[in-house]
């Protein structure tokens, strides 16, 4: 039987996004069915395979979108959303294959149905680009998403602390006012795809919040304040308002975490 350490790593180099969205559901499916053995036999490779396009560029380097209501800024918008889906796929499934083995068979679950959801996710806007006349790779992408993995690579405090609940969290400040535009220029079908999205968003950040619970118990440290320290030291950005509060605290996410040290 085939590990889920080697399930996973096989996923994480599938260069081709539509390839890489069929083989981290299968790995999903394949672990909720028993059908993958618990061994983490082989190691996560530093850097998931990706496309030859998009081109990635720093952050200083992306070219603006435009106002909202061109038919440039509109596939500029749903390429980022997606490019970031894309990427999200490979960070579930390297948190699962990197630090399963001593977080446990929960903690494996979670983020395989994660990966699951992020390939879902991609697969809608991809879809949605082509209905624009264009397609994944058409322009450039942002090149920093993956860094914050990079820097917590040896650590699942660290590396949920900055993921799952400050990453992933800002979509939940953020996507509500994108969708909101979305449904005022008349896309209802792109809105319906934002809800679906900030909808599974909250419980991926759940599942994040709820496994750094665990590691500051285990740590013996205070959730907010050990929560507080690795963001500082781990994450190069700002924790910026407005926060959606309502949507942060459905996952687990209170003020008392990011208040303090939000700019």
């Amino acid at each position: 039987m085939q590990s889920v350490a080697a399930a996973i790593r096989a996923a994480l180099l599938t260069p081709e996004p539509r390839a890489k969205c069929f083989a981290a559901r299968a790995v999903a499916r394949a672990w909720r069915k028993g059908a993958l053995a618990w061994r983490f036999d082989v190691a996560m490779p530093d850097r998931p395979a990706w496309p030859e396009a998009p081109e990635l560029l720093p952050p200083a380097r992306m070219p603006k979108r435009g106002k909202f209501g061109s038919e440039r800024a509109r596939i500029a918008l749903w390429h980022s959303l997606a490019h970031i889906e894309f990427v999200a796929i490979d960070l579930a499934l390297d948190m699962a294959g990197r630090f399963g083995e001593p977080m446990g068979e929960e903690f494996v679950s979670d983020f395989l149905a994660v990966a699951a959801d992020e390939a879902m996710h991609f697969a809608l806007l991809a879809r949605k680009l082509e209905s624009l006349g264009s397609h994944y790779g058409a322009l450039p992408a942002h090149a920093g998403l993956w860094e914050a993995a990079a820097a917590t690579r040896h650590d699942v405090a660290a590396r949920l602390a900055v993921v799952p609940m400050v990453l992933e969290a800002r979509g939940l400040d953020v996507t509500p006012a994108t969708l909101e535009r979305v449904a005022a220029a008349g896309d209802a079908h792109g809105a319906k795809i934002l809800a679906r999205i900030l909808d599974d968003e909250i419980a991926h950040v759940g599942f994040g919040t709820k496994h750094f619970l665990r590691c500051a118990e285990t740590a013996h440290e205070p959730a907010d304040s050990y929560w507080q320290t690795l963001v500082k030291r781990h994450f190069r950005g700002a924790i910026k308002p407005p926060f959606n509060d309502s949507a942060r605290l459905a996952a687990g996410l209170s003020r008392q975490f990011y208040a303090e040290i939000a700019h």
